[in-house]
């Protein structure tokens, strides 16, 4: 059974990585093979092609600029009628809503896969409503309870994303990496890996380190590059933020890193704290694969993923999350019971051959048509 995957492919963050997961694991499950198409060269595409998977541009396009929606449009046509698909799978609702109709046009099962919460009022939303696929694929159930906001009569299945387990590091790697980035022997690090959106709670971070100013022993790593010109006027607010709180020597701001599996291996402490709700988030996956004891706020899919084996959940507010991160940092053998609990938990949630299997199944009900929208 062959499979097409289309996305937009200009960005980078967990879509792109579990995109990036798919095409690099698929022999593990042989009877299904997976193709990509994209709208934008980026980095996504150059991963997909290293891994030496099927990979067809459709072309930049641009709802503000109608015809390039209509060249794309014509593009995947094209492919449809030339290559021999079982599936596509839509992306997010971009996606959905600009390449659907053409998937339906061609007779091929149309499955949305969403990535991402929903409420039906965004205009894409509204558009893309007017496509119903034939199944959804949802990545948590925090996400599923959104669903009806669009397509209230759809059939779905809860697939948690896949997230391979990176080779462990030797100490000496380890040591290299934390000396690279100013960690000095014995400070606790604490790191945030993701998108530079002001959601994913850079901003608390900052003002729960502010009220540990005086605690010794720490400093912090912000990863993650701005992608957007508001996320440029973002990063640069934080970095004012992180002057006027006093922490501009402790905390490092890193950049866009194509290294996060390392450089959670040379951390101690994993914090992303929200301050609204993430649809699923794979950052925290691979914050427990590495061992590291994961902090966040009690909200949306972390709430499926992190539990009190392995981490804290805290309000989103920066009084008990500076509690929390210092009862970490002054107690190592808190730090250690959470994080040793943090592999299992990801492979329990996140292994890449049970999803790839379930995948497997999934869409083989919709070919057979079992699963037909009517």
């Amino acid at each position: 059974m062959r499979v097409l995957h289309v996305y937009s492919g200009n960005l980078y963050g967990g879509v792109e990585t579990f995109l990036h997961t798919v095409a690099r694991e698929q022999a593990r499950q042989p009877g299904l093979t997976h193709a990509f198409a994209l709208c934008f060269e980026g980095r996504l595409a150059d991963e997909l092609r290293a891994t030496g998977t099927e990979l067809h541009l459709l072309g930049e396009a641009r709802v503000g600029r109608p015809w390039t929606v209509w060249r794309a449009r014509v593009a995947l046509r094209e492919l449809l009628k030339r290559e021999r698909y079982d599936a596509v799978l839509c992306h997010a609702i971009w996606p959905q809503a600009l390449f659907g109709p053409v998937v339906r046009a061609a007779g091929v099962p149309l499955v949305f896969y969403q990535h991402d919460a929903l409420n039906g009022r965004h205009w894409l939303e509204r558009w893309a409503r007017v496509t119903a696929p034939d199944l959804v694929i949802t990545n948590s159930r925090y996400s599923a309870g959104t669903l009806a906001a669009v397509y209230p009569h759809a059939r779905s299945r809860l697939a948690y994303c896949p997230v391979l387990a990176p080779a462990r590091a030797g100490a000496e790697d380890r040591a290299r990496l934390r000396a690279e980035l100013g960690a000095g022997d014995g400070e606790v690090v604490i790191v945030q890996t993701s998108r530079m959106q002001e959601w994913k709670g850079q901003r608390l971070l900052l003002e729960a380190l502010g009220r540990l100013r005086q605690v010794p022993g720490w400093r912090a790593w912000v990863a993650g590059g701005a992608q957007r010109p508001e996320e440029e006027t973002y990063l640069a607010g934080l970095k004012a933020q992180a002057e006027g709180l006093g922490l501009t020597e402790r905390v490092s701001f890193l950049g866009q890193r194509s290294d996060v599996p390392q450089l959670l291996r040379a951390a101690d402490i994993h914090c992303q704290p929200n301050v609204s709700a993430e649809p699923f988030g794979i950052a925290f996956v691979e914050a427990l694969q590495a061992g590291l004891p994961v902090v966040t706020t009690a909200m949306g899919g972390p709430l499926e993923i992190v539990d009190y084996s392995c981490g804290v959940l805290v309000p989103p507010r920066p009084a008990p999350l500076a509690t929390e991160l210092r009862k970490l940092i002054e107690h190592p053998e808190v730090r250690q019971r959470l994080g040793a609990a943090g592999p299992a938990r990801a492979a329990k949630l996140c292994d890449p051959s049970v999803y790839l299997r379930n995948l497997d199944e999934a869409l083989r009900d919709v070919v057979t048509g079992g699963l037909r929208a009517s």
